[in-house]
């Protein structure tokens, strides 16, 4: 039985964990932290087969420039004198292009699609797991004719590429949607989408995992590894070295970090968000994402959370609450009959999801060496494509060919 180091206990991690034991591998997970405020616990639980335009595109820059002025705007990057913060800000500036958008689908539209199917058959087989799984789908909200003729261009651009795409005016919206007073100028509809419960999806993983024989290793950090030619031997950490055979990196925004450590050239920055949760009420139906203010909403029965904000930093981990004022303030902008008060501190999460320059994940192995695999760089995407990266790194190391295209996901790149 080979054993499988994976450095990371987030959503990726647990998922490989997952995929990996169900196939007779000896799983061991190192995370430095606890796993009770890993990034995904705050997520929005959106899956989002919908969501084929990687961050890197056209739009992005100009929207990004005049954001920056706005301490309560959806986008930002801490100004600072980085090579690492220059480095991947200039391959995001060379990303963002058609070209790069057009070879982006194919592969993220493969990989969600897939994602979400392995979602289904989960829920299939742990009903009693109460993930909180629906198929509601996503509403893309706008209340100016500017954001309503980009929504409509993509609904086109994603109805050529095979989803299914619906325009609503108004009226559309509300039925919909007939108890928050919807102040909007219309919404494009993605019936194909889904969503879950975070926390629970979270709590579930970690249960089934130590129950299997999993090992998860807590408040354990990477300081470095054990190498002999091109094998990684062992993971060492300041609880001590873990050998395996194979060793997975899945720290999320900690991965450019620890590949560093490896010699790998892997650009990633922490794209920081917010989250909060309110009362639902009046009941908020459906999932959707407020597009003026890059705002997400998912209701989860009595409680719905409101999350956005995209703070590209390094390490920064402090709260800035004029960011979460940008999320609240949108609220009651779409949602008129919709009223819920500013959050105190205490209950706002917040969490630095890692971000490729490129708005692509790395999955799979690296050249580098001859056991050294990656799942990493999700941005929000983390909880949508979680399934779907643990199952590849699990096919790969049973030799099998993925079940979907992930050329453009290679960890060696930027190498």
């Amino acid at each position: 039985m080979s054993k499988v180091v994976i450095a990371g206990g987030g959503i990726i991690g647990l998922f490989t964990a997952y995929y990996l034991s169900e196939e007779g591998f000896e799983v061991t997970i190192l995370d430095k932290g606890d796993l009770s405020a890993n990034c995904s616990i705050g997520n929005a639980g959106m899956i989002v087969p919908s969501h084929i335009v990687p961050l890197a595109s056209p739009g992005i820059i100009g929207k990004g420039l005049k954001w920056m002025f706005s301490s309560t705007s959806p986008f930002y990057i801490h100004p600072k004198l980085d090579r690492r913060l220059l480095q991947w800000c200039l391959l995001f500036y060379q990303s963002a292009t058609k070209k790069h958008v057009a070879y982006s689908i194919p592969y993220l539209k493969g990989l969600s699609l897939f994602s979400k199917s392995l979602y289904l058959s989960l829920a299939e087989q742990h009903v009693a797991a109460d993930l909180g799984l629906e198929e509601k789908g996503l509403l893309m909200l706008y209340k100016t004719e500017e954001a309503a003729q980009e929504e409509i261009e993509f609904a086109h651009l994603a109805s050529q590429h095979g989803l299914v795409t619906e325009v609503l005016s108004q009226e559309d919206v509300q039925k919909l949607e007939p108890y928050a007073g919807m102040d909007v100028l219309g919404g494009v509809f993605f019936p194909g989408d889904a969503h879950l419960n975070p926390a629970k999806l979270n709590h579930f993983l970690v249960k089934q995992l130590e129950s299997k024989g999993v090992k998860i290793i807590r408040n354990a950090e990477v300081l470095d590894f054990a190498c002999t030619g091109r094998t990684v031997n062992a993971v060492i950490t300041d609880k001590g070295d873990y050998a395996g055979d194979y060793v997975i990196i899945a720290a999320g925004s900690a991965s450019g970090q620890i590949a560093r450590k490896l010699q790998i050239n892997m650009p990633m920055l922490g794209g920081k968000g917010y989250s909060f949760l309110a009362e639902n009420s009046p009941a908020i139906q459906r999932p959707a994402i407020l597009v003026e203010g890059k705002v997400a909403v998912t209701p989860f029965g009595k409680e719905v959370r409101f999350g956005g904000t995209m703070e590209i930093t390094d390490d920064n981990q402090k709260k800035n609450i004029n960011r979460v004022k940008g999320i609240h303030n949108a609220i009651s902008r779409y949602y008129s009959d919709f009223q819920c008060p500013m959050p105190d501190a205490k209950n706002i999460w917040s969490g630095l999801r890692p971000c490729s320059p490129d708005g692509l994940p790395y999955i799979g192995f690296t050249q580098r060496w001859d056991n050294v695999l990656f799942g990493t760089g999700h941005s929000m995407m983390g909880i949508s494509l979680a399934p779907a990266t643990g199952k590849i790194l699990a096919e790969q190391l049973m030799n099998r060919k993925a079940p979907v295209l992930i050329e453009a996901f290679s960890p060696d790149r930027y190498s």
